[in-house]
Parts: C-alpha cells; structure tokens; sequence
C-alpha cells in the first residue's frame, strides 16, 4: 500500500527559541552545552512573558499566547515552569536581584562611602531603566504572586534595604555623611531609583547614562557627602 503524501511542514517564522521538538542535545553531550541550551530556553519564555505580561498584562495573558509567541507547545512551557505564576514570580524577583547585584558590585570596590554610594544608585538606576518592563511588571503586578512568592520576594527586598542603610550608617559614623534618619533616607533612596522606571521614556530629553547621573548627585546631596570630612575625621581619630 503507497503511504499517504505527508504535508509539507509550516514554516516556524516566528520561533525564537529552538522548539521543543528542535535542537536538544543528546544524552552524550557535553554538560556545558546542555546547560547552555537548557537556559537558551527557559530565559526565551522568560522574555516572552515579559514581553506579553508588559504590554497587555498579567491577567489578559495566557501560557498559549507564551507558547504562541515562541511557536512551541504549551508542554513545552511546563518543562521549565510549573504555572503562569511561576514565571511571574521568577519576572518579579528578577527586578529585585537587580538590586542586590548593583549592591555587590560596589561593595567590592575600594574606596569611600561616598564612593561607593555613587556608585550604586548610579549602576541600581541603570540596570533598573535597562531592565524596565521587569521593573514596571513588578511594581504592577506584584498582587498577583502567590503569597509565598511574594513573601520570599520581600525578603530580598527587605535585605537591600538594610544593607544600603549599613552603608550610608558607614558614612555618617566615619562623619562623610550628614544624616538624620538614616532608615528613612535609605528607603528614599530606593523609592526614588525604583520609580524611576514610570516616568523615565527611552525617547525623552535624558539617556539612561545621563538619568543615572543626576538621581547619583541627587543621592549624594541626600546623604551631604563630603568626603573631606571623612578625612579629616579618620586623622583626628589616628
């Protein structure tokens, strides 16, 4: 019996993202590879959402739209998320590791804390306006995480917060900062640089270079560095 011709297969204009039936490796190949492919994957679904959950929300946006955008099987996705909201939450904390991130690089650094207060809000403002439609998806849709999510969430943003007040207590103690209430001026800080991706426009009057710039002056005349107090202290001190 002659076999039925088979169709031919629809073009896959729109994958970005090698399918769930294209390009996995073989149980043989090497670790680093695999890996590579299997993140390749999960940060594509990742962006797809993003891209979905940014512009028409959350709650209008369905795991087939995702899988639509990516021209894959909705199977496909729960090979790497369990749920909608998983992906959710991994969009959310995302926004905050931002943070954490910009913390880290800067506290390896030498120097002051005037120094290294600059340095944060200048690298935290970049990566938040580089990263906006996270930030944006986070601020907006943070109800919708399930409440242990949201929980875990808020602990890292809590941590954030009382490691830039460690810094900016680091100043005023070595007398580089003049601050009143050191709580409420590291809370200021971080309300100020993490809304900055409501109002900030790609197209407008600043670059994220120059925005970051000006909020890093504006923390500086917050805290009132002077850096030459701190060496005028620490010589008194010595």
């Amino acid at each position: 019996m002659t076999k039925p011709a088979q169709k031919p297969a629809r073009p896959r204009t729109r994958a970005v993202i090698p399918s769930d039936r294209q390009a996995t490796p073989s149980a043989d190949a090497p670790e680093s590879l695999r890996d590579a492919v299997q993140r390749l994957k999960r940060e594509s679904i990742v962006a797809a959402a993003v891209d979905l959950f940014y512009h028409q929300g959350y709650g209008q946006t369905t795991l087939d739209q995702v899988a639509q955008r990516l021209n894959v099987t909705k199977p496909f996705i729960y090979s790497y998320f369990g749920s909608k909201n998983e992906i959710l939450a991994e969009i959310c904390s995302r926004a905050i590791k931002l943070a954490h991130e910009s913390l880290n690089r800067a506290s390896s650094k030498e120097g002051s804390a005037t120094d290294r207060i600059k340095a944060i809000s200048r690298d935290f403002m970049e990566a938040v306006l580089r990263h906006q439609p996270h930030a944006v998806i986070y601020s907006r849709e943070e109800k919708e995480l399930d409440q242990a999510d949201r929980d875990a969430i808020n602990r890292l943003r809590r941590e954030f917060d009382h490691r830039l007040v460690a810094l900016i207590q680091e100043g005023v103690t070595t007398g580089e900062f003049q601050v009143d209430d050191v709580h409420l001026t590291a809370l200021s800080i971080g309300g100020i640089i993490g809304w900055s991706q409501v109002w900030f426009r790609p197209s407008g009057r600043l670059t994220i270079e120059e925005a970051a710039d000006g909020v890093s002056r504006i923390v500086l005349a917050m805290v009132k560095a002077n850096p030459g107090r701190r060496r005028r202290t620490l010589a008194a001190v010595r």
